[in-house]
């Protein structure tokens, strides 16, 4: 329930007062600091990027970092623009990301500079792959554990004939006791400490053996120590060159050199530039056609692996919908012929009979799809196969199409069509295709997402997908990002 006041009571808004808090409340809003905590307790982040490399994946002749999207525990962000001061987070220095294939971690991939590309922000970095783990021992049953226990030996103190009966209770009693024990053997040699404070009979003995010690020979040979050489100057030397030396290495030096009267002979000047060069330079720009793609995911938190794959109940199933799928994008991209009208046929195949010759007609080839991609996941536990289709055709501008199909199977042996993706290669400003790159669980919560590459003419976008009661809806798309020519 709301209070009203009379009309006669309203305040009428000053137009000058709202328009000077709007000015103060745009720049605040326009930059995004990230998610701030009240409670003092920073979000536990979780970024998605995209590898791309070419080459072998494992020594990549060229690599880079795209950032994605980064979760903060409440929404997705865009990896290229969260908290950029300058670089983003998702690009700082010695950031790592897993890199999968399928779920399965392949690789890591530490991130060591990050540059502006053509207005986008790109990291650079090193592959490095994943320690191997370490052997675990086989569990030892009880019955081995009682066999090594029994193989042990055993040492047995001797006894001699003036050892008290009672080993255990004597001996902690003799112990126990200072001044009194069995009699001491007098051929038994003993150690004096020289200098002991407590016990003066041994300070006197040691000085009267030091007295009636003979006097010393004077042709015995004596060793002193070399006189301490003379402390080094402390102030540098502005001609000698210095060196950075590894740890641990004193095997190697530099002596100093005099300056040299030629004038043209180079010079080297001691101390630090002011910049030095990024790590790791940029090593491919634009988009190459031998280019491959995965999944990065940066988390602080280890979770296990969560593979996508799909095992299928009959083995049969996969190459009958893939056939069905197949059907679909041939008819979307209009490659199957139009249905013929209807006429009484016994079967597909007709014979023809001139004069004495049979001629067996059949029916034709199904047109080829190029650069087929067929992807089937399991999005969640117990959801139920998903499955992706892309392909294009043959030829040049309009002629060359592209089709990409996401489906799942229904009840009954038939597959739903959930999205579908078609466009040809004279329209990807409008209507970019979508390549797929791989599935992944961008919020951390055991859901995976579609992940798929929005490729235009000039620019491209990354955009996931969820596949949620039968139905696939865009969850994120990122700014378009420019390419340039492929540097092969």
């Amino acid at each position: 329930m709301s209070l009203r006041f009379p009309y006669r009571f309203r305040l009428r808004p000053n137009l000058l007062t709202l328009a000077a808090a709007l000015a103060c409340a745009l720049p605040a809003a326009a930059q995004y600091p990230g998610q701030v905590s009240t409670t003092g307790n920073a979000p536990t982040l979780r970024a998605v990027s995209v590898f791309e490399w070419t080459g072998d994946e494992q020594h990549p002749n060229a690599s880079r970092i795209i950032p994605i999207t980064v979760f903060d525990g409440q929404q997705l962000q865009d990896g290229g623009l969260y908290l950029a001061s300058p670089e983003p987070l998702s690009l700082q220095t010695e950031v790592e990301y897993q890199l999968k294939q399928d779920g399965k971690n392949v690789g890591l991939f530490i991130i060591q500079n990050a540059a502006l590309e053509q207005g986008s922000w790109v990291g650079h970095g090193a592959f490095k792959e994943l320690p191997k783990p370490k052997p675990v021992a086989p569990p030892m049953w009880k019955g081995d554990e009682d066999d090594v226990a029994s193989d042990e030996p055993v040492l047995h103190r001797k006894h001699h004939a003036d050892d008290s009966s009672s080993s255990g209770g004597s001996a902690s009693s003799s112990s126990g006791q200072s001044g009194q024990g069995s009699p001491s053997d007098s051929d038994r040699p003993t150690l004096h400490r020289s200098g002991d404070a407590n016990s003066g009979s041994s300070s006197s003995s040691d000085s009267g053996t030091a007295s009636n010690a003979p006097p010393p020979d004077p042709d015995r040979p004596t060793l002193s120590n070399p006189p301490p050489s003379p402390p080094a100057s402390s102030a540098p030397d502005s001609g000698r060159p210095a060196l950075k030396r590894n740890s641990g290495d004193d095997s190697s030096y530099v002596t100093s050199m005099d300056s040299s009267s030629d004038p043209d002979r180079p010079q080297m000047v001691r101390g630090k530039t002011d910049y030095a060069g990024p790590a790791v330079m940029p090593s491919f720009v634009g988009v190459p056609a031998n280019m491959d793609q995965a999944v990065a995911v940066s988390d602080p938190r280890n979770s296990p692996e969560h593979l996508w794959s799909y095992s299928w109940a009959n083995p049969g199933d996969e190459a009958r919908y893939k056939a069905d799928l197949e059907d679909i994008a041939r008819t979307a991209l209009g490659l199957n012929p139009p249905p013929a009208p209807a006429a009484p046929k016994k079967s597909t195949a007709t014979k023809s009979t001139t004069g004495h010759k049979t001629q067996l007609t059949l029916p034709p080839a199904p047109a080829p799809l190029l650069d087929e991609q067929f992807h089937v996941f399991e999005l969640a536990y117990g959801s139920g196969a998903t499955i992706v289709l892309s392909a294009h055709t043959a030829g040049t501008g309009a002629d060359e199409k592209f089709v990409t199909l996401i489906a799942q199977p229904d009840l009954y042996g038939g597959l739903v069509v959930l999205m579908k993706n078609v466009t040809d290669a004279a329209d990807l400003d409008q209507t970019p295709r979508m390549r797929l790159i791989d599935a992944v669980d961008a919020m951390a919560d055991n859901r995976g997402e579609l992940l798929f590459e929005l490729r235009g003419a000039t620019e491209r976008q990354f955009a996931l997908y969820r596949v949620l009661r039968g139905q696939a809806t865009q969850l994120f798309v990122t700014g378009s990002r420019e390419f340039g020519p492929a540097n092969d």
